[in-house]
């Protein structure tokens, strides 16, 4: 068996919402949309890999699902992580773009990193690689 990663979750407070940031803010693009119920089955992908890894963007109304965003933020966990060239022009755009960030970029040895808030209940995480 060789596994691949198909869908990855994260738990949102409003799907329309998320929506409108992963889009609109973070560049991604709407895969699938699909109603269930009250809910959808909402998955955006990067731009540069359609048939790529789809991001879920899932409603966090179980109870479990809800505390575990809410601890991740209190302890200032990123729920997620994202890859970039450059995570220096990344913080410039995001903040460009009026998405809050928790800090400038860190130089983490291997990594450089920022944590920014998706409005949607977490925390995510921009790297790029140091060369």
């Amino acid at each position: 068996m060789r596994p691949r990663i198909y869908v990855s979750s994260v738990f949102v407070d409003d799907q329309a919402k998320a929506l409108a940031f992963y889009t609109e803010k973070l560049g991604f693009v709407v895969k699938n949309d699909i109603p269930i119920g009250a809910a959808r089955w909402l998955t955006v992908v990067s731009p540069d890999a359609p048939d790529g890894v789809e991001l879920l963007l899932e409603p966090n109304e179980h109870p479990a699902a809800l505390a575990y965003q809410q601890a991740l933020v209190e302890d200032g966990i990123p729920c997620t992580s994202f890859m970039v060239d450059d995570v220096a022009a990344a913080y410039a755009e995001l903040v460009a773009n009026g998405v809050r960030a928790l800090g400038e970029p860190a130089d983490m040895g291997t990594t450089t990193a920022i944590t920014v808030d998706d409005t949607c209940g977490n925390l995510l995480q921009f790297v790029s690689m140091n060369e």
